[in-house]
């Protein structure tokens, strides 16, 4: 079986505390990971965060990009508002400036635009909605990276933008025929097995391919693997990705 690719990134949703109340593990998540997707205060997050997490990163050698979605931190980002595409576009250029801020502040950069939860998953299935998404990280910065998934609307909308993406599969959820998502209300959605998600997570990266839960593959570029730093045992299922990853010879380094 050839290797798809020799070097790969392990990115991580973090930065979600919002004052004193906390989510996920970050300082150990850094230690793990070589991107940090920073919330930007309206799902989670808030100045405070956003700086510590960012310092943090730099600190340990991670890049790190703006993690903007839904204004909605009682539903942590996770339900689907019905915001036009022109209040997505300017509500996410609102978001990436203020992660772009906080970053100068503690001598860090911006590298890349990676959409939240529910307007992630939207962004992946709607083409005006992954427009939209497109259009604010391209106002804010041509040269900025789109972070997404393969095979998707979202991915579709940064080829019609001219923007440079990277395309990331998830550790830890589950995948549709279709290569997307499966819904988190469905059981099994989510992975929590350390060493079930170390395997797959290395067989999708050698095969070049995303895998269904039917087995079907779906043949896709692979820039990145995403371990979400909420789910239950964060930290050790991304050691763990990133253990295979090395043994099997691929280099873990940041994408941007």
């Amino acid at each position: 079986m050839a290797i798809a690719v020799t070097t790969v990134d392990i990115n991580c949703d973090m930065g979600e505390s919002f004052g004193a109340w906390k989510m996920g593990d970050d300082m150990e998540m850094l230690k793990a990971v070589t991107s940090a997707n920073v919330a930007c205060g309206f799902h989670g997050g808030d100045f405070e965060v956003m700086a510590a997490t960012m310092a943090a990163a730099k600190a340990n050698g991670v890049s790190v990009g703006a993690h903007p979605g839904f204004p909605d931190l009682w539903g942590f980002g996770r339900r689907r508002l019905p915001f036009t595409p022109d209040e997505i576009t300017k509500f996410l250029v609102y978001q990436i400036g203020a992660a772009s801020g906080i970053a100068s502040l503690v001598g860090h950069k911006i590298t890349h635009v990676k959409a939240h939860g529910a307007l992630g998953n939207m962004a992946a299935e709607e083409l005006e909605i992954a427009r939209a998404v497109a259009k604010a990280t391209k106002a804010f910065d041509p040269s900025m990276i789109l972070l997404v998934m393969p095979g998707t609307q979202l991915e579709r909308a940064g080829e019609e933008a001219g923007l440079p993406m990277k395309r990331e599969i998830y550790a830890d959820r589950a995948y549709t025929d279709e290569g997307q998502l499966v819904s988190r209300k469905l059981p099994g959605s989510v992975i929590h097995d350390p060493e079930r998600v170390r395997k797959r997570v290395l067989e999708m990266v050698l095969e070049g391919a995303v895998i269904a839960e039917s087995g079907k593959r779906l043949p896709r570029a692979i820039d990145s693997i995403c371990c979400h730093g909420d789910t239950p045992g964060a930290v050790q299922i991304s050691r763990a990705v990133r253990r295979g990853l090395e043994e099997a010879g691929i280099a873990v380094k940041p994408f941007a």
